[in-house]
């Protein structure tokens, strides 16, 4: 994931993309789906995704990444927050607001 997060800073998206993927894979089969140490590396991707423009592709990470935090963490939780934050700016970006 960090050298996925550095590779997308310097624009070289599809090696980052290819990156968290292979991280995602990882943690799922090490973890399982649902553990909420899964959801900061969909939150990552889609974030990836959203920078291209890409929403619709985006739209669903983020949408699983909340529900791992809220069934994990609970509704209330500042995790929870970040992730309903992220889908926001996401449906904002949009619109084109």
């Amino acid at each position: 994931n960090n050298l996925a997060g550095l590779l997308s800073s310097q624009g070289l998206y599809d090696q980052a993309k290819s990156l968290y993927k292979r991280a995602n894979f990882i943690n799922e089969s090490a973890l399982g789906p649902e553990h909420p140490n899964v959801a900061p590396g969909l939150n990552n991707l889609a974030g990836l995704l959203e920078a291209q423009g890409l929403y619709e592709q985006a739209k669903p990470l983020y949408e699983r990444s909340l529900e791992i935090r809220k069934k994990a963490l609970g509704e209330d939780h500042p995790a929870v927050a970040t992730a309903l934050n992220n889908l926001a700016e996401l449906l904002r970006a949009q619109v084109g607001c």
